[in-house]
Formats: structure tokens, C-alpha cells, sequence
């Protein structure tokens, strides 16, 4: 039975919830948390402070943001049952080209020692619906060419495989009518 997750704002009152996921990945890429460098996390209180402020200030459409980049609802997979953190998600309310080529709607990423339990499945899941309430649809997920488990999950959530660019198998999320994201939720 895979686990139950659900996802919440960034926080600052899970910041050691936050630096204990963040150490899992070792350095490791995070899609969908904000860290453009992963050999050089947040680990201060004030650095986590940052990060969930500039997370939430994203969301809002009247934040002005840096040229190249997008409004984007951030949240943080958490297992329903004990309040681990359990990794990180992000969904990008419009497409910029780099985006379209590369990064999609959704990015998410579950930690290393949390994998293979149905975590992304179900964060994607709810994602969907979350991206679906925001009016984005059809839905844009990419993930690299060789990354087995994140190809299972899109697919499993509905995602049409429409090609590969640089390394990156791109696929496309609709409810069907290819007005808006597919949910098994």
C-alpha cells in the first residue's frame, strides 16, 4: 500500500524537518524546491527563512519576479501519518521557453531514502489537482531520459510522451479533452 503524503506551504516552523530532507539528497539535484545549488543547500535558520519566503512570495501573482521567471506554487510532500518531510514540489503557473524545452509545470523530487513507495505518484496526483485548480492545463512534465521511476510515475498519472529534447522525455497531462490535468485523486 503506497504511503499517504499531502502537501503543504513551505514552512518555517519545519526547518529541521526541512535540513534533515535537504542532507538526504547529498548534494544530490531537488527538483521542485527552490535550490538552485544543491552542493550549497540553505542550512542556517535565516538561509530556510529565506527560502520559504521567497517559495511563498512566488505564489503571489502580484510578486514582481526577476526576468525568466514564473509564478509557482511550492509545497513540501509530507507522509500523512507521521509528519515527515518527504521531499519537495513545485507547480509553474505558465511556461517560459526554458521551461517548455526542459522544466515543465510540475517538478518534484522525493528523498533518497523514501523512494519506491509511491510518494511521487500520489504528490503528482495531488498536484494535478492543485494544478487544475490554478486553471493550468494541459499539464507539462518532463523528466530525464534514463529516470525509470519519475517515467513510470508521469505515466501512470496519464502523461503522453510527445518527444525527448537534450536528455529530457517531455510529456503532456489532460483531463482528456486537453482542457486541463487528469487526476486519479
Amino acid at each position: 500500500m503506497p504511503r499517504a503524503v499531502r502537501l503543504v506551504p513551505p514552512s518555517v516552523t519545519r526547518y529541521a524537518q526541512y535540513l534533515d530532507c535537504v542532507s538526504d539528497f547529498a548534494g544530490t539535484a531537488i527538483d521542485g524546491s527552490g535550490i538552485r545549488d544543491p552542493q550549497q543547500p540553505p542550512v542556517t535558520e535565516g538561509d530556510v527563512i529565506d527560502v520559504v519566503t521567497a517559495r511563498l512570495a512566488e505564489e503571489d501573482p502580484a510578486t514582481e519576479l526577476a526576468e525568466g521567471w514564473v509564478h509557482c506554487t511550492s509545497r513540501w510532500i509530507i507522509d500523512a501519518e507521521t509528519d515527515e518531510m518527504l521531499g519537495f514540489l513545485a507547480i509553474r503557473h505558465r511556461l517560459t521557453p526554458s521551461l517548455l524545452e526542459q522544466g515543465g509545470h510540475i517538478g518534484y523530487s522525493v528523498r533518497p531514502a523514501a523512494r519506491r513507495q509511491g510518494i511521487a505518484s500520489r504528490a503528482l496526483d495531488l498536484a494535478l489537482v492543485e494544478a487544475e485548480l490554478l486553471g493550468i492545463g494541459p499539464v507539462l512534465v518532463t523528466c530525464d531520459e534514463d529516470n525509470l521511476g519519475s517515467r513510470r510515475t508521469i505515466e501512470n498519472a496519464g502523461g503522453q510522451l510527445e518527444d525527448i529534447r537534450d536528455g529530457k522525455r517531455r510529456y503532456w497531462i489532460s483531463d482528456g479533452n486537453g482542457d486541463g490535468p487528469c487526476s486519479r485523486a
